[in-house]
């Protein structure tokens, strides 16, 4: 396993400690504290605690969700229809089991409200991103005549939009230490009834010629 740097350990005790006893009543002497640095050391790294803040919230724009559209051509990845949804739908799922998006995702609340910058990079870079680029793989969809024509910016909302709260549901549990089995077969139906809905059903196609 490779040998995390320095950097990487700030960047890993932050969150933690943001998480556990949250942004502003953390301080740059507990994380050089937690990381066995002076806090000196820490600032070869980082200028301050909000630029560790954003580098975390950053880490959002790297994640698996992100990676399943990055540099793939609209056209080909909707040739995979309803598998692409399901493949989003999953790594959803997935990441509200992994402790560190656990940990983002308290964090991502708290400071929701209180921090611009915050709302700025989740809004804007991943969730909207997110949302144009499902959007353009929904357009080809209708294209293709795959799905029926529709808005593709209120489709890709629509889709994305559940599984926001789906994972926020899962997470919340397991902070609290209450099942997940419920919250977790959402992902799965979700699925089934957004393909459903937007299907271009057989009849619906022999009226197209």
């Amino acid at each position: 396993m490779k040998k995390k740097s320095t950097k990487e350990k700030i960047q890993d005790r932050s969150l933690t400690l943001f998480a556990k006893q949250g942004f502003k009543e953390t301080s740059v002497r507990d994380i050089a504290k937690a990381v066995n640095i002076q806090v000196g050391g820490l600032y070869n790294h980082f200028k301050n605690k909000d630029e560790i803040l954003e580098s975390l919230v950053g880490e959002l724009m790297e994640s698996a969700i992100v990676r399943i559209f990055e540099d793939k051509d609209p056209q080909e990845l909707s040739k995979r229809g309803k598998a692409l949804l399901a493949n989003i739908a999953m790594t959803f799922k997935l990441l509200s089991f992994d402790g560190k998006n656990e940990a983002l995702f308290k964090l991502l609340m708290q400071e929701m409200y209180k921090n611009s910058r915050i709302r700025a990079l989740y809004l804007e870079h991943f969730y909207q991103q997110n949302v144009k680029k499902l959007s353009a793989v929904f357009f080809m969809m209708m294209q293709n005549e795959q799905i029926r024509s529709a808005d593709p910016l209120v489709l890709a909302n629509e889709f994305l939009s559940p599984l926001f709260f789906y994972q926020s549901q899962v997470i919340l549990l397991k902070i609290d230490g209450k099942s997940t089995s419920s919250a977790v077969t959402l992902f799965e139906k979700h699925i089934d009834f957004f393909w459903e809905s937007i299907r271009l059903q057989e009849s619906q196609q022999e009226t197209l010629f």
